[in-house]
């Protein structure tokens, strides 16, 4: 991390909380709701985060597992949504969560009336919106934290040392 954190001061609440306190808590709180409002089952809304914080290359969100009422998505299931077109253990809607997610990040131009056919055959408007909100923010923060240097210092055990 490059910026100047205040001796003593938890970097990754200094600059999402104080650093620019206008902006910074309104982010966090945006950041925050995908996690605490979404409704996406759990498989298909880690795909696409995965496939995100794969692509954006934060260490922090690579490592981040989504809990809800006490489950998590199986060990392996990053290495299965980096190869999405080929995982036999993500069933359609979690593969095409992964690939709206790499098309999201990487080719929004080319999302083309072919993959909207597909993926309105398997999701309704309200999750593709759903989804779509919750890439924008994976896509947005994720890389806020990557560029600053902020996932090197909020890295999960499986990442230290």
């Amino acid at each position: 991390m490059f910026l100047d954190v205040p001796e003593g001061k938890d970097p990754i609440a200094y600059v999402w909380g104080e650093l620019v306190p206008g902006i910074g808590p309104a982010a966090a709180t945006a950041a925050t709701s995908v996690y605490e409002h979404s409704t996406l089952p759990l498989r298909e809304f880690e795909a696409a985060r995965l496939r995100i914080a794969q692509i954006n290359g934060c260490v922090f969100c690579q490592d981040w597992r989504t809990e809800r009422d006490g489950q998590k998505v199986e060990a392996g299931f990053d290495d299965e949504v980096r190869q999405w077109r080929t995982s036999g253990a993500l069933d359609d809607r979690a593969r095409i969560a992964a690939e709206y997610a790499e098309r999201y990040a990487l080719d929004h131009h080319g999302i083309d009336d072919e993959f909207w056919s597909r993926m309105r055959a398997l999701y309704t408007d309200r999750e593709i919106v759903e989804l779509s909100m919750c890439l924008g923010s994976w896509l947005a923060f994720g890389r806020l934290n990557r560029v600053l240097g902020l996932d090197t210092v909020c890295v999960l055990p499986s990442h230290s040392g």
